[in-house]
């Protein structure tokens, strides 16, 4: 029960600090709608697309990611989640860190208005060879950005260990 009781504490923590360093909690003299749209920040509908590839244990995953504005964005950073756990040893692409046993991220650089980020490749070696994997792309992190549509950048896609391409 300790155990339990800690780790909420802990995520609790993380949240509020999250909060706070967005400006979330509400600025002094900001009231309405003006207050709220000072704390959602710009609004972007940042998109994802590409194609991913699973051969005898090794995932390629490219992905180029978008913005159709109304705002440009200094960054941001996408998020590759596996079905399957990715080997110890990985070598990344520049800009691109392990965040657990399944989990990549990678910063997009600059997302100008109407315009693209930089193309990010992956060559992920698999713990163990599977038949099949899934794999979720997403955005970890917007820059403080508001994105209504959602749809774009929120993939699922499985692939066979065939060597054959699935876009999305």
């Amino acid at each position: 029960m300790e155990v339990v009781a800690v780790r909420r504490g802990a995520v609790r923590s993380v949240v509020v600090a999250g909060l706070l360093v967005l400006g979330v909690s509400g600025a002094a003299g900001t009231s309405g709608e003006a207050g709220a749209a000072a704390r959602r920040g710009p609004e972007a509908d940042v998109a994802y697309h590409g194609r991913v590839s699973l051969s005898q244990g090794r995932l390629r995953v490219w992905v180029v990611p978008q913005n159709e504005g109304p705002a440009a964005l200094p960054n941001a950073a996408l998020r590759v989640r596996l079905s399957a756990d990715l080997a110890d040893r990985q070598e990344l692409a520049q800009g691109c860190a392990r965040a657990g046993l399944r989990e990549v991220v990678c910063e997009t650089g600059a997302l100008p208005l109407h315009g693209r980020g930089r193309h990010i490749g992956l060559l992920l070696e698999l713990k163990d060879p599977v038949p099949e994997v899934v794999v979720r792309i997403d955005t970890w992190w917007n820059g403080g950005a508001s994105d209504r549509d959602a749809s774009n950048n929120q993939h699922a896609v499985l692939a066979l260990d065939t060597g054959d391409s699935y876009a999305f």
